[in-house]
């Protein structure tokens, strides 16, 4: 009975290559994997979750129309810039409009209190 010198070989030596060729071809491609689960009690629905899992690239979601993340501003600066100019204008504009229905006051005092002073 004579043993072999020889160590295991580790698997396939072109499985990081096939792994890549993978990865590839499912961001090239897209996946999409969607499932329901549902919970019943006594043929009454209590709970339903729909999950729904899309693994592309950043290109070829694009060209499926899914860009949530450019408009999340918190996950886009562009998106948090853009939310934040919204707000300024909707600020400057309340307070222009405060400023246009506020009484002018005149030496600290409004109108009602020289009103009072008054013979």
């Amino acid at each position: 009975m004579t043993m072999s010198s020889r160590m295991p070989e580790p698997y396939a030596g072109g499985g990081g290559s096939n792994l890549a060729d993978i990865l590839e071809r499912v961001l090239d491609k897209g996946v999409v994997i969607a499932g329901d689960i549902r919970i019943n009690l006594l043929d009454i629905e209590l709970l339903t979750i729909k999950l729904r899992l899309i693994v592309a690239s950043v290109d070829k979601a694009k060209e499926m129309g899914i860009d949530w993340w450019e408009d999340d501003p918190e996950l886009s600066s562009r998106a948090r810039r853009k939310q934040l100019a919204r707000e300024n204008a909707e600020l400057r504009e309340r307070l222009a409009q405060l400023e246009l229905y506020a009484e002018p006051v005149e030496e600290g005092r409004g109108e009602e209190e020289k009103k009072k002073e008054a013979p």
